[in-house]
């Protein structure tokens, strides 16, 4: 087969793409839990959380998720997750948005609940992944304090992942991330009047 200019131009770009890109994968030799943060105005911060789970579910590993805020919604990703049986623990301690509620005294009582069921799972070497849902928001209105919060996660086993969700993560999570994705709203329905719909919001 005789290749064109053009595609010989391209193999051998790619080729010291290859190169480098083996380079780049053959230096990184650690291995360790990570936190990961999920923030910003965009959808799909919990969504990503979930992907997350799914993958850790498919290589045997155990789950525990907790939902700060958000009631105990029936939703599609619980119901999915749920179908891996005693692999998955999931804890939805909220009563809804704080705008909901409008108790603030209700409010932390309920996060500190959901903080004491996260701490019990950060504790369990036998947990690959805790997902704290909706956590900034709970640090961002003060119903937790951040310091402990941080403290508390850092002292987990030294394999288990973590991954926080919500806006506005206060800049000392940010810190203590491995990991942080910023998702950024190009356009949403909603303002175009679409109510949430099963299957692309819940």
């Amino acid at each position: 087969m005789t290749l064109t200019p053009e595609e010989i131009r391209h193999r051998e770009k790619m080729a010291k793409r290859k190169q480098v890109q083996d380079r780049e994968v053959s230096s990184k030799s650690i291995e360790k839990g990570l936190l990961a943060v999920h923030t910003g105005a965009g959808k799909g911060k919990s969504t990503a959380a979930f992907g997350m789970a799914l993958r850790t579910l498919a290589h045997g590993g155990r789950i525990v998720v907790i939902q700060f805020i958000k009631g105990a919604w029936n939703t599609g990703e619980r119901k999915a997750l749920e179908r891996f049986g005693d692999q998955v623990e999931w804890h939805a301690l909220g009563e809804g948005f704080t705008w909901n509620t409008q108790d603030r005294t209700r409010d932390i009582a309920n996060c500190r609940a959901a903080w004491d069921q996260a701490r019990a799972a950060l504790k369990r070497a036998d947990v690959a992944m805790v997902i704290l849902d909706e956590l900034n928001i709970a640090l961002r209105y003060d119903y937790l304090p951040v310091d402990d919060v941080l403290a508390d996660i850092a002292a987990r086993p030294a394999m288990q992942h973590v991954v926080v969700t919500g806006r506005n993560a206060r800049p000392a999570m940010i810190e203590a991330a491995d990991l942080v994705t910023e998702m950024t709203q190009v356009a949403h329905h909603f303002k175009k009047g679409v109510k949430a719909q099963a299957g692309i919001e819940f």
